[in-house]
């Protein structure tokens, strides 16, 4: 699978994405680019556009492109908070091989730890 990582997203995910065809948007030359151009070229060339970017889903229609967009929902973008996750990353199959489905958004988040409270649509839960 090809897969590309967005600016905000550590390139140590690159590493741990091994089998993977795995390139960012800094060594493509993207840097800089706004979103709906960057996802635009993405889909030209690869099957997944990784991020950490909450807000993307809601700013950008992928609809139409040929991309899968995951985003990774940790309480930081460093490492050691999206470690968990790359398991999960790792065993995404993007396009089914019977039926060319393709998943268009998907958000992996890492569960709250011990004792942690997440606020979640404005609300602290009990």
């Amino acid at each position: 699978m090809r897969v590309l990582l967005d600016e905000c997203v550590p390139v140590q995910v690159m590493s741990a994405l091994a089998g993977h065809e795995v390139r960012t948007v800094g060594r493509m030359g993207w840097a800089g680019k706004k979103n709906g151009e960057l996802l635009r070229v993405a889909a030209t060339q690869f099957d997944a556009f990784v991020t950490v970017d909450r807000s993307l889903a809601y700013q950008q229609n992928v609809r139409g492109l040929n991309l899968g967009v995951v985003t990774l929902v940790a309480h930081s973008n460093e490492i050691e908070a999206l470690r968990p996750l790359v398991p999960r990353l790792r065993l995404l199959r993007f396009r089914s091989p019977c039926y060319g489905l393709t998943f268009r958004r998907l958000r992996f988040r890492v569960p709250p730890r011990e004792g942690e409270r997440h606020v979640h649509n404005g609300r602290i839960p009990l």
